[in-house]
């Protein structure tokens, strides 16, 4: 089950604590880095497990968790900072809430869902990366990026919405079959 995709999972979980002392420190620069770094972890672990066979359940869970742990740091450290507004932060940490809650009330009521992001979810998680990593750069390198970070703040909001609203809709059904008995 410790292949080496869920090792590289855990080396990224590892990293989030290093990330957020880097960000609270004011070492942006190297929490940019740390930042890159797991991004190019998380595409090199999906395409290890997928080019050879080495997909796990353990995987399917260890992967986003890991995602979400150093998204989720991340934005709520750079808004503590002041360099994301509170409002989005609410709004993705929220709506991981939301979804965490979903699979666990699902596992508790013996009607598990499968771990399976829909492309809403894929979209809104990657410009989560790109405006994390705009925000960090742009306080790492001084890259005077505050009208695009401004438009990836309201598109990540937007897709957020979206995204969390598919979740609830995927939900409502999935637990409607439940309580219909199957069908």
């Amino acid at each position: 089950m410790l292949n080496i995709p869920n090792s590289i999972s855990l080396i990224r979980i590892c990293l989030v604590p290093l990330v957020v002392w880097l960000i609270v420190t004011n070492h942006m620069q190297f929490a940019f880095y740390i930042f890159a770094l797991a991004g190019l972890s998380d595409a090199v672990d999906g395409f290890i497990a997928k080019r050879f066979g080495m997909k796990t359940e353990l995987g399917a869970y260890l992967d986003p968790i890991a995602d979400k742990l150093l998204l989720v740091s991340i934005y709520v450290t750079l808004g503590v900072l002041g360099e994301i507004p509170s409002w989005l932060v609410i709004l993705i940490v929220s709506r991981d809430i939301l979804i965490i809650l979903g699979f666990l009330l699902s596992w508790m009521m013996n009607h598990p869902l499968k771990v399976d992001p829909a492309l809403i979810s894929k979209i809104n998680t990657f410009i989560q990366i790109v405006l994390a990593a705009v925000v960090l750069g742009d306080m790492g390198f001084d890259l005077g990026l505050a009208n695009l970070r401004n438009g990836l703040i309201f598109m990540t909001g937007a897709l957020t919405l979206l995204s969390a609203s598919a979740y609830l809709l995927a939900w409502l059904r999935h637990m409607s079959d439940y309580e219909n008995g199957g069908k």
